[in-house]
């Protein structure tokens, strides 16, 4: 909710977006039902085609900021792949460590890839 405020003080509709998003798919992760795992599924695919054609453009482009966007879209993919696979372990063999466990993917991936930035590391468009 706190990134609609802000993307709301911006008047970013990119922010916006991306808001909706993870609203949109923390609402799915909470479901163990068949409709959430479906839409995970759907995210993932939809992230990881969304980053392939990011990738081709960027360097069809020689665009190195969209060639970087496509990693960040790519890394989108793979958090909700982790929630899906959380998912899935749970409600098809009763495995409830296996939420909290993709939690912890997910929260690995997020210190990296913010130690990365706040290094300069991540972001070799400038």
């Amino acid at each position: 909710m706190l990134v609609l405020a802000a993307a709301f003080a911006a008047l970013s509709v990119a922010l916006a977006g991306f808001g909706l998003d993870s609203l949109i798919e923390i609402a799915a992760s909470g479901r163990e039902s068949q409709l959430g795992i479906a839409w995970l599924a759907l995210t993932a695919l939809a992230m990881f085609a969304l980053a392939y054609g990011k990738s081709r453009t960027g360097s069809a482009l020689g665009n190195r900021v969209l060639q970087t966007e496509a990693r960040v879209t790519a890394i989108d993919g793979l958090l909700a792949l982790a929630i899906l696979v959380g998912l899935v372990l749970n409600a098809a063999l009763g495995w409830w460590w296996a939420f909290p466990a993709a939690a912890l993917v997910i929260a690995a991936v997020a210190g990296r890839e913010g130690s990365e930035s706040w290094r300069g590391d991540s972001c070799d468009c400038c």
